[in-house]
């Protein structure tokens, strides 16, 4: 009988993961608090809470790989810092009680020189806000005796892919014809991740022990603009290209002083002012994987937007 896999969470990772688990003729065990989840023979969905205030251990008995994939409930440095590290704290007890690997998406906030491109081996000690709790995260997945996989990914992009800057902010508009409004800059290079890549690359890092206790980059394509993104949404759509403008970084910063949400954007629009790029280069030689073309990529994403409409 296939080994059990467990997933935390169903937005877009857990789900695409979860997925391609299951197509692949894996047991999955999705936990949510809602008992919601991808749809599949092989998927059994549980309601449980992976936040840390839940013993985890009976639910993850009889697995061999742990994917925790949840997320703060807000995009504020306060709230991750107050529910993110306690939650991992839970799945690695669990997991470690049972035996089995755990793996996280990571993303590219830790990184302390984003401005030169981002290898598995450079420098994750940025400090402050957000960017300070992934790098503490991080530190703590290392100490601890339960053996995980960091798998670093950059903005995503694809189906399932809603709350992002080429989801729905930028999808829809572009189906649509409309004028599209990104931050910062619309013309400097920007290293944007297709998540089935990362599913895949979890999955596989999973299945590879030699690989534990280390930091992977997902694959991922050239960088392009965020122009370039939105152009190949179009060209997958079939539709003109769109008119494209950018917020001017002065103007976010500006707003975030009256307002708390837009303040928690501004802390990250160094990664669209100057070029923000990674290199995948190393992880996919020892992942024998490859990045989805973007010409592949956009049309899939394309193709779900329109179903989901």
């Amino acid at each position: 009988m296939a080994q059990l896999k467990i997933v935390t969470g169903a937005g877009p990772v857990g789900w695409t993961v979860a997925t391609q688990l299951a197509e692949a003729g894996h047991r999955v065990r999705v936990l949510t608090r809602s008992g919601s989840g991808p749809e599949h023979g092989l998927i059994e969905r549980v309601r449980a809470d992976a936040s840390g205030a839940q013993d985890l251990t009976p639910l993850l008995e009889g697995a061999d790989a742990v994917f925790h994939c949840i997320h703060g409930s807000s995009y504020s440095a306060a709230t991750w810092q107050r529910e993110l590290p306690k939650a991992e704290a839970a799945v690695l007890d669990a997991a470690g009680a049972a035996g089995a690997v755990v793996v996280f998406p990571e993303s590219l906030y830790s990184y302390s020189r984003p401005e030169s491109p981002m290898l598995e081996d450079g420098p994750r000690d940025a400090a402050g806000g957000k960017r300070g709790v992934r790098t503490q995260m991080l530190a703590a997945r290392a100490a601890h005796a339960t053996p995980t996989i960091s798998v670093v990914a950059s903005d995503f992009f694809g189906p399932q892919v809603l709350n992002a800057h080429a989801g729905e902010r930028m999808v829809p508009a572009v189906l649509a014809g409309k004028r599209i409004s990104v931050v910062a800059s619309t013309s400097t290079p920007h290293s944007f991740t297709y998540i089935s890549d990362l599913a895949a690359a979890m999955i596989k890092a999973a299945a590879m022990p030699e690989l534990w206790n280390s930091v992977l980059h997902a694959p991922t394509g050239p960088a392009v603009t965020q122009a370039q993104l939105a152009g190949a949404f179009a060209t997958a759509a079939g539709v003109a290209p769109p008119k494209i403008g950018a917020i001017p970084a002065w103007f976010v910063r500006a707003a975030g002083i009256f307002s708390p949400g837009i303040r928690e954007l501004g802390e990250t629009l160094y990664q669209f002012e100057r070029p923000f790029v990674m290199d995948s280069a190393r992880s996919q030689q020892l992942l024998d994987l490859a990045p989805t073309t973007l010409t592949e990529a956009a049309l899939a994403t394309v193709q779900w937007w329109r179903a989901r409409a």
